[in-house]
């Protein structure tokens, strides 16, 4: 457990698995560090820049609320397009000071002699110190804590302690809300328009508050922060002078006051956001101005901060025994997940960035990230998920829309959304090898609909929550399955179904070599979980119809021929081989070139940027049997071998499981893993034929986001899917946990550098911790709730659970 947080101004002391920690100023991966210290809580996350810094090559001060959208249109090659960002909000952390007379402390004003970052991830509470020295020799010791509260999300707080070391006179101290910032936190996005706000009001009430709103230039919408700022010595508020200080986009307050040679000053800086996107508010200033008038000072709003963050963790508990000591990089990515992910964040309407809220990569937008989150957060938070389900069922009018203007049925989600579910993929995206604009086609990428699929029905089975599958879920069900059905073509002369013109997971195959951008044909991934997604809706269709009737189905105008169609296409998809028996990718992959991917390592590197690199080259990845990152293997990352080989063989073709490892080593040497997600799909695909080879990619996965490293793309956000996705290896990957057919199953093969696996899950209302070492598998039902009996088969052998049940199975029975 990390130190403390009512330790004082110390720097945190705790173990290194609950500390990420940084000495000395790293200009290079500056950047890097100011995302991973990211402080948030759901509604909004504040990057970890110095609050005497302003947005330079170096640093990039940001906060962001989800869902909180502008869209700005610019010029690129003379051709005008439209994007969608989120917005980088006022700078709400801008305090510095100075002598009387002197320069104020800035990046590069003063010689920085010793600065200590520290993130105490167990209490969300980062702390800084540092040791600076002016022209003139004068020595000031500073020392801040700074949280955003998970206990109040309007709330944030930073307090700066200042001790003058070997002189002592009067000090001025600035502290400011900064209207004058722009999105830049993306260096491929610099050409494009970056202004999203306009600052329509500032204000000071003449004491300590101040206030300023600003208003975004297209979407309208409004955000109001208010501060407070306090100064104390020797324990005691004091009164210091004080001077307003307003300019174009800015308000503040420069404040007074003397200060002896090994004396202190505490200035507690409190700040209240709010925007127009909040409920229950009259306006945004005034709930900002209403909330700040309550606030309690820095260390009142720690205590019911910590208390919410150990709440936190009670829930979301990984505990793991390993040689590599595995504990600091899964705690940092449980943390971060909590901090974009939140219990304040299912009562927004808000997707799931794919950056978290830690940066502008992406734009902030939503992908199909939550097909790698969902299945963590639905058996620790399943009101989360239910939450973000209900996002994408608000946008189904968009989706329909979409589908409509291709000519088809049903509902088409986009592959890229933010405010309101319309298709957000750029035409163009920025290659730096080749320094022009590409197309980019990733808009084909339809099987975002079937992630949607995929998370609602295993969002039923996590928790049976019959009323969100009534009244949301069957829909969002039934209308991809219309799209889906309407994109599939049938051929009578072989009785099959073809799907065209797609793009499958692996991202690099946009189209054939002879017609890039009008996708490929057949993918396995893509048809297969289309086959799966059909078969669920007429599931959801038969479990409903018990219970609605015809009522349901009249609303959704859904026939009983429309039905029959659906099991048709679902059992006659077309599915490739090759000759060797591996499913083909898709149809046609066998056919394309082989490349000596090691001499490309030699010139490049490694196979990361393959796409972007081929294209520099005037080459494409189209040509080439090469994958970003899993996509036939994605298969086994959603299901066990046994279900996929069912769902194969129910599409008519005798597919023999024993060619699994195979395919596993075919594809894996020819993917770049060029995404984050791709080795945490590898890692779980590897988790019951190699298991060290497993944990292996596990860590690499782990490491990923949290290793400082120079120029990283960590530098513009998190990779929020890869970071979940990490966390589920541990909680189901390795335990062999799956939901399905109304009962929880456990196969569980741990590797042997993981010791020990303790974790808590809650499903269908009941709270089980599962613990599992080198002898046994233990698995207790926790006492008290309301929770009807579950079964739960482990290795095939069925158990009636109820609370306070524990069962005891050997690890290798």
């Amino acid at each position: 457990m990390g130190a403390d947080p009512g330790c004082g101004l110390c720097v945190s002391s705790g173990p290194d698995e609950w500390v990420l920690s940084y000495r000395d100023a790293d200009p290079a991966s500056e950047r890097t560090r100011e995302t991973l210290l990211t402080l948030g809580n759901g509604y909004a996350a504040t990057r970890g820049s110095a609050p005497e810094a302003t947005a330079d090559e170096t640093h990039y001060p940001g906060t962001y609320a989800a869902g909180f959208y502008n869209r700005l249109v610019s010029q690129v090659d003379g051709q005008a397009r439209e994007d969608e960002s989120i917005v980088n909000l006022p700078n709400w952390l801008s305090l510095t000071f100075r002598p009387v007379g002197g320069a104020w402390f800035a990046p590069g004003a003063v010689d920085m002699v010793h600065e200590h970052l520290a993130l105490d991830m167990r209490w969300g509470l980062l702390t800084r110190e540092a040791l600076v020295v002016d022209d003139h020799g004068r020595r000031t010791r500073l020392r801040q804590r700074r949280l955003v509260s998970m206990a109040a999300p309007h709330l944030a707080a930073l307090e700066t302690r200042i001790v003058l070391e070997n002189w002592s006179g009067r000090i001025e101290i600035r502290s400011a809300l900064d209207g004058r910032v722009r999105n830049g936190n993306v260096s491929s996005f610099a050409a494009l328009a970056s202004q999203h706000l306009d600052v329509v009001e500032t204000g000071c009430d003449g004491k300590d508050l101040l206030w300023l709103v600003a208003e975004t230039t297209s979407s309208q919408q409004r955000a109001a922060e208010t501060a407070r700022t306090l100064v104390y010595q020797g324990g005691q508020e004091v009164r210091a002078d004080r001077r307003t200080v307003s300019e174009p986009g800015l308000i503040g307050q420069v404040l007074e006051i003397d200060v002896g040679q090994g004396e202190d000053v505490v200035v507690d800086k409190v700040v209240a956001i709010f925007t127009s996107r909040d409920r229950a508010i009259a306006s945004p200033l005034i709930a900002a101005r209403e909330e700040i008038e309550d606030a309690s000072t820095f260390d009142g709003l720690l205590a019911a901060h910590s208390l919410a963050w150990d709440r936190l963790w009670e829930r979301f508990h990984v505990g793991l025994d390993d040689q590599d000591d595995a504990r600091r990089p899964v705690h940092a990515h449980v943390f971060h997940l909590l901090q974009t992910l939140s219990p304040h964040t299912a009562d927004l309407d808000a997707g799931v960035p794919a950056p978290g809220l830690h940066g502008e990569s992406y734009r902030g937008h939503i992908f199909w990230d939550e097909l790698f989150v969902f299945p963590f957060l639905n058996l620790r938070l399943p009101e989360l998920t239910r939450a973000f389900l209900r996002y994408r069922h608000r946008r189904l009018p968009q989706a329909r829309r979409r589908a409509a203007a291709l000519g088809m049925k049903g509902a088409l989600f986009p592959w890229e959304s933010g405010s309101d579910g319309r298709e957000e993929t750029p035409r163009a995206s920025w290659n730096p090898h080749a320094g022009r604009w590409r197309q980019d086609f990733s808009s084909r990428q339809y099987h975002v609909n079937l992630a949607v699929a995929y998370n609602v029905w295993h969002y039923w089975q996590a928790t049976a929550d019959f009323g969100f599958l009534a009244a949301y879920g069957a829909e969002l069900l039934f209308e991809t399955s219309r799209f889906a059905a309407s994109l599939a073509t049938y051929d009578p002369t072989d009785d099959r179904y073809d799907i065209r013109g797609v793009m499958g997971p692996d991202e690099f195959h946009d189209g054939y070599p002879d017609r890039p951008g009008e996708g490929i044909d057949n993918s396995a991934y893509v048809n297969i979980m289309t086959a799966w997604a059909l078969a669920r809706a007429r599931d959801a269709h038969e479990l409903l119809g018990r219970h609605h009737g015809d009522e349901l189905w009249q609303g959704l105008h859904l026939s009983d021929a429309e039905l029959q169609k659906w099991d048709h296409i679902a059992r006659r998809l077309r599915v490739c081989f090759l000759p060797n028996g591996v499913m083909e990718q898709f149809e046609g992959y066998g056919m394309l070139a082989e490349r000596d991917w090691e001499e490309f390592r030699r010139r490049h590197g490694d196979l990361k940027t393959l796409g972007l690199v081929l294209e520099a080259e005037n080459d494409s990845p189209n040509r080439y049997q090469a994958s970003k990152q899993a996509d036939v293997l994605m298969l086994l990352y959603l299901f066990s071998a046994e279900e996929l080989t069912a769902l194969v063989q129910q599409l008519g073709y005798p597919f023999d499981p024993a060619v699994i490892p195979q395919m596993i080593e075919y594809y894996m040497t020819r993917t770049s893993h060029g995404s984050s997600l791709s080795r945490v799909a590898h890692s779980w695909v590897l988790s019951r034929t190699d298991r060290s080879r497993s944990w292996r990619m596990l860590r690499e996965a782990l490491d990923n986001d949290v290793a400082d490293i120079q120029g990283s793309s960590i530098s513009e956000g998190i990779h929020l899917g890869a970071m979940a996705g990490t966390l589920d290896i541990l909680q189901r990957g390795y335990t062999g946990l799956d939901t399905r057919d109304d009962m929880l199953w456990l196969n569980p093969l741990l590797p042997d550098e993981l010791r020990s696996l303790d974790l808590d899950i809650r499903y269908r209302g009941q709270w089980i911790n599962l613990r599992l070492d080198s002898t046994n598998l233990t698995l207790h039902a926790l006492p008290g709730g309301a929770a009807a009996p579950s079964r739960v088969t482990i290795r095939d052998k069925v158990y009636d659970v109820s609370a306070g049940t524990t069962i005891t199975v050997p690890r290798n029975a």
